[in-house]
């Protein structure tokens, strides 16, 4: 048995039509059957409601008398991109403003500008025959502008990976706020109630379709950047009209020493057509599973500590390295489940049509990495492997000797084995000195806590390490941690020296 998307569209108009929020669908099935089913229900809407950090607007002001063709443009201090027209810009979420940083951003200023706030626009040009004006400041609301057209180019991710941090200290990501020794999870993400969790193969999600966008109609583009559907991490391009939203369904955030971004919230309705949409509108948060992934590796493939199903993550909790970690969200469950019942609404009171997609998106794409056509230089290119090192039973005065001899104010302590077990510098020396304590020995004034790198670390992570915790030197160790070398903020000036003149 089939049904009609003309027969599902005619029933909305009759305001007959059977809606159903995807998270009901599951016990739904269960109740009555896929045949049932496939028979009395004839809408699953869906909706998620999270941090969605690719989106922007495209915005139209009017002309200015005289005209002005605005080549650099700042929405309340937020710089927006002025290369598309005079009097046209785009701006994007996660930009900060030029004076409070991420306090305030792109993402603000749509929320102001869709809650019906007065925002100021200035703008600069060097000038033309037909555009003479060269700047321009005033104040305007939604309304003052032509158009306000959010276009989202990434936005309702299928599902995301959870996040922890294995280090030792705090890391501030994307992903929130990490703790060290993997102190807490988080994830994001609706599971079960997300729109491409429900139509994995797309047959009603694709270019043309009609959804909930921020509290009013939208339509989905095609797919979105990064979409890669055939490792279960699809995307949507997605665009609405900005005066018809809701400042409800759009928020601004910002993740503390990361940036700002914006809540959006995307809702599709997905006609139950055949017995496969209503297997795919019955998926239940145990059936989505993904990787809990360790951000204190930086890079691009980080590792997996282990598998977890998203009913597992809306628990709270979680084992991992055989002991019980806290998981937080940084989505909504439950604006996500408002955007679902709202989009149902919608369609109960014949407000709401349904379409099937003009052009089809692809399941079977994978999402590749950046091709880099210039080799990352490593630690191992520049460190310097002619190191003097110290034991931790040595005195300060040889410790001193070693230093006033030496090409460096740095001396790796090394045990028996020749393991890093702290670092002495002049300015440790120097104050054993001034103390005048006899007898004083290495390991009595050593910092252990050993800041280090590895050989194969990027030079740009390592000169983080190095800006972070305002050290110049960095001991370079193999993964017994014995030392094989050191790098120094005078090798990293050079290499990145270099990279200047270039």
């Amino acid at each position: 048995m089939e049904k009609s998307l003309e027969l599902i569209n005619q029933k909305i108009r009759d305001g007959n039509a059977t809606v159903v929020t995807a998270d009901r669908m599951p016990t739904l099935v269960d109740e009555i059957g896929e045949d049932r089913a496939l028979n009395e229900v004839d809408v699953v809407t869906t909706g998620t409601f999270g941090a969605m950090c690719s989106s922007g607007a495209f915005l139209n002001f009017g002309h200015a008398d005289p005209p002005i063709r605005m080549e650099r443009v700042w929405l309340n201090e937020v710089e927006a991109y002025g290369g598309i027209a005079a009097v046209d810009t785009y701006i994007g979420a996660t930009q900060q403003s030029t004076t409070l940083g991420e306090q305030y951003g792109g993402a603000h200023v749509m929320e102001d500008l869709v809650s019906g706030n007065m925002i100021e626009l200035h703008g600069t040009s060097r000038g033309t025959d037909c555009y003479p004006r060269r700047t321009i400041t005033t104040e305007l609301v939604i309304d003052d502008l032509n158009q306000a057209i959010m276009v989202n180019p990434r936005n309702a991710y299928q599902r995301y990976n959870a996040a922890t941090n294995s280090t030792d200290r705090t890391l501030y990501t994307y992903m929130g706020t990490l703790l060290p020794s993997y102190g807490n999870i988080t994830f994001s993400g609706a599971g079960a109630l997300s729109p491409l969790s429900n139509d994995p193969g797309f047959r009603t999600i694709g270019s043309g379709v009609p959804i909930f966008l921020c509290g009013s109609t939208g339509m989905i583009i095609g797919e979105g950047t990064q979409h890669s559907p055939a490792g279960g991490f699809g995307t949507l391009m997605v665009t609405g009209d900005m005066k018809e939203m809701h400042p409800e369904f759009l928020r601004a955030a910002t993740m503390h020493q990361y940036g700002v971004t914006l809540y959006v919230g995307v809702g599709v309705a997905i006609p139950i057509l055949d017995k496969e949409l209503v297997r795919s509108t019955a998926i239940r948060d145990e059936d989505i599973v993904v990787d809990i992934l360790d951000y204190g590796v930086p890079s691009r493939n980080r590792p997996s500590l282990r598998k977890i199903t998203y009913a597992e993550l809306k628990s709270g909790k979680v084992e991992l390295n055989s002991e019980e970690v806290r998981i937080s969200s940084l989505s909504s469950n439950r604006k996500a489940h408002d955007v679902a019942c709202t989009l149902q609404d919608w369609i109960k009171k014949g407000k709401f049509q349904l379409a099937l997609p003009t052009k089809r998106i692809s399941t079977t794409k994978i999402s590749r990495p950046m091709r880099e056509t210039a080799r990352v230089p490593r630690v191992r290119d520049i460190m310097n492997t002619n190191v003097v090192s110290i034991s931790e039973d040595e005195s300060i005065k040889t410790a001193a000797r070693k230093l006033l001899r030496g090409d460096t104010n740095h001396l790796p302590v090394l045990d028996r084995e020749g393991t890093v077990v702290g670092i002495v510098t002049t300015y440790d020396v120097s104050k054993a000195v001034v103390k005048e304590e006899k007898n004083q020995k290495v390991k009595d004034v050593m910092t252990i806590k050993v800041i280090k790198t590895v050989p194969d670390e990027h030079v740009d992570v390592a000169a983080q390490k190095l800006e972070r915790y305002n050290i110049s030197a960095l001991p370079v160790v193999d993964e017994r941690n014995h030392m094989v070398g050191m790098l120094t903020a005078i090798d990293l000036g050079k290499l990145f020296g270099k990279r200047w003149q270039k």
